[in-house]
């Protein structure tokens, strides 16, 4: 069942209403928190891979991107796929989106999937040989600063994709950074970092203010303006 909230469910018709409307409109880019694109840029200019090989953008594309790494942040810099996946939605369900899942692998405070077109969250390639995000000390709930073009958007991981495919993030992280969030002609080719902050854990996890507050305070602490 299709839910546009916790306590009520999104009806059939309702879903074909929804199919019916234009595509989501953009929003504004928002920045957020104290510490400049600029300056989260600067600190991963250069690569240390951690990864054992490479990842896809997309299923047509050679493996050319690498997971890299520092003691305190793991990053990588890919396109922006939109993730639809997780509680129905106007702006998310079978209708707007063919590939659209009900369940995310992460789910929130209360036992339910994430809010795709709620929660700015991002995908982490499913574990594999060529890389184990838990070996990293990533998490569900681990926050990242998303960037492009010198926006800064904090979000989550909060779900987990194919194993050779790389930079996926919510239909809310994309709006947010003024990306095109739908889910058939949305996202970007390329231009999109993500840096995630090792042993971090946003609590609960579907709660964008306290990953912005802690992002903002790991950022500061990663740039040297702790």
């Amino acid at each position: 069942m299709f839910r546009c909230s916790k306590t009520a469910a999104l009806s059939g018709a309702a879903l074909l209403v929804a199919a019916a409307l234009p595509a989501t409109a953009t929003a504004r880019p928002a920045h957020e928190g104290s510490v400049s694109a600029r300056e989260l840029l600067a600190k991963v200019r250069s690569c240390t891979r951690i990864s054992d090989g490479l990842f896809r953008s997309d299923a047509d594309q050679e493996e050319s991107i690498p997971v890299c790494g520092t003691s305190s942040v793991v990053h990588w810099k890919a396109d922006l796929d939109i993730d639809c996946d997780g509680l129905g939605s106007p702006e998310c369900n079978p209708y707007t989106d063919e590939y659209w899942q009900p369940e995310t692998a992460y789910w929130d405070s209360e036992g339910y999937p994430l809010d795709s077109a709620d929660l700015p969250f991002i995908v982490v390639p499913a574990i594999s040989s060529v890389w184990d995000y838990n070996y990293s000390r990533i998490r569900g709930g681990t926050v990242a600063a998303v960037i492009y073009r010198n926006r800064v958007v904090y979000a989550v991981v909060g779900d987990v994709g194919p194993t050779d495919l790389i930079g996926e993030a919510s239909h809310a992280t994309a709006r947010a950074l003024g990306i095109d969030p739908d889910p058939t002609t949305g996202g970007v080719n390329s231009g999109v970092t993500y840096i995630l902050f090792r042993d971090s854990k946003v609590t609960p996890i579907e709660s964008h203010r306290a990953a912005v507050r802690l992002g903002d305070r790991l950022a500061r602490k990663f740039v040297g303006r702790s």
